[in-house]
């Protein structure tokens, strides 16, 4: 197929809509595709790449995809990427990959771009590895679609940046598989991480009613007087729109929740994370009930602490995204560590070969979570 690729603009958004309704039907979980002011405000919004696809015989919208960052970040999303059913195999999904690619990461804006990929066939996997992203690892449930569905990390550097990773010399012994898979995977090294022991888990709350507020407006004040410097939280690309807070007000928890996709981000908490650590378990459950059958944190490898944190109430590590964050000169790794309600099936899943040592290492960490150890008598 022949298009002309361009920027989008606000006149594109009622083919937009259609656009993404015949892609992915009702169930579309992103503002992105279904909010008209928000696509309005992310087409104009000056850290935004929207471009699309159109047919130059009809002028039909065969295709879109964007780059979302954001202020202060150099690290940016690629998400609404859709190509019409009818133009499907056309090569137009990889073009607009590389064209926004193209307008963000290689014109120096951003240091990577992301992506959560589909995992109900494997060519939403080729189509970003055939544009340079490499798998980053799994994320089990997490989003709800027509049904449950698992996705896929996958990241793009740009050039040098994975060689500036600042490096850690401890770690949790049991992300050692996750790190060893990424270092095959990546070219990246982790020589120097010593593995140890998991740090004690912080000690339950006393009994006391934990509440959720899902004021939006007033969340993201009260979460931006609390951290107006963005050195104190890093999850790039989600706002908090609930927090969660004891009676006696001794933390508040801040996350994004989606309900519509069914998962949440935890995004931070004041006066500072390790408050709220012994109160993980009733976080999560509450955010279950709120309609979270997913829920993620995105921890620095340092800190050793919080990952023995999660993973003892429950959460594993199912991604690696190396040098995610910018600090001086050095970037920092961060683990996406996530915990679902759900029943996790993995038989319907399809991945490349590059994705499936991700996939057996989270299998593991899994198993090595949630079985119990065989004895065997003698």
């Amino acid at each position: 197929m022949t298009a002309a690729i361009q920027q989008a603009t606000p006149a594109d958004i009622a083919d937009l809509r259609q656009l993404y309704y015949a892609v992915y039907g009702p169930h579309y979980p992103t503002a992105l595709g279904t909010d008209p002011a928000e696509m309005s405000r992310l087409i104009q919004d000056p850290h935004t790449l929207w471009l699309v696809a159109r047919c130059h015989r009809t002028g039909a919208l065969a295709g879109s995809a964007a780059v979302h960052g954001e202020p202060g970040s150099r690290i940016g999303r690629l998400e609404g990427l859709a190509v019409h059913p009818d133009q499907r195999g056309s090569g137009l999904a990889g073009q607009l990959t590389e064209a926004v690619c193209a307008g963000t990461l290689d014109a120096g804006e951003l240091d990577s771009v992301y992506a959560t990929v589909r995992t109900v066939s494997a060519r939403p996997q080729r189509v970003v590895a055939r544009n340079g992203f490499r798998p980053l690892g799994i994320l089990p449930n997490a989003v709800d679609l027509s049904s449950r569905e698992s996705l896929a990390l996958y990241a793009r550097h740009s050039p040098g940046v994975l060689d500036r990773r600042v490096p850690v010399t401890e770690v949790p012994a049991s992300l050692m598989p996750l790190l060893r898979t990424a270092e095959a995977g990546l070219g990246i090294s982790y020589a120097d991480a010593r593995p140890t022991p998991p740090l004690p888990a912080a000690p339950g709350p006393a009994p006391r009613r934990l509440e959720m507020i899902e004021a939006p407006a007033f969340v993201r004040r009260r979460f931006k007087e609390h951290f107006p410097d963005t050195g104190r939280w890093f999850y790039p690309l989600h706002t908090p729109n609930i927090l969660l807070t004891p009676d006696d007000g001794g933390f508040e928890v801040y996350a994004y929740l989606n309900r519509t996709g069914g998962y949440c981000a935890l995004v931070t908490a004041h006066p500072d994370p390790a408050a709220a650590a012994g109160w993980l378990e009733p976080v999560t459950r509450t955010l279950t009930r709120a309609g979270a059958g997913y829920v993620e944190a995105l921890v620095p490898l340092e800190h050793h602490a919080a990952l023995s944190a999660f993973a003892a109430q429950g959460f594993i590590a199912g991604a690696l995204y190396p040098a995610m964050r910018r600090d001086g000169d050095g970037f920092h790794d961060y683990v996406v560590m996530s915990r679902t309600a759900e029943h996790i099936d993995f038989r319907g899943l399809v991945v490349d070969p590059p994705l499936r040592p991700f996939l057996d290492s989270y299998v593991s960490a899994w198993a090595s979570t949630h079985l119990p150890v065989r004895e065997v008598a003698s």
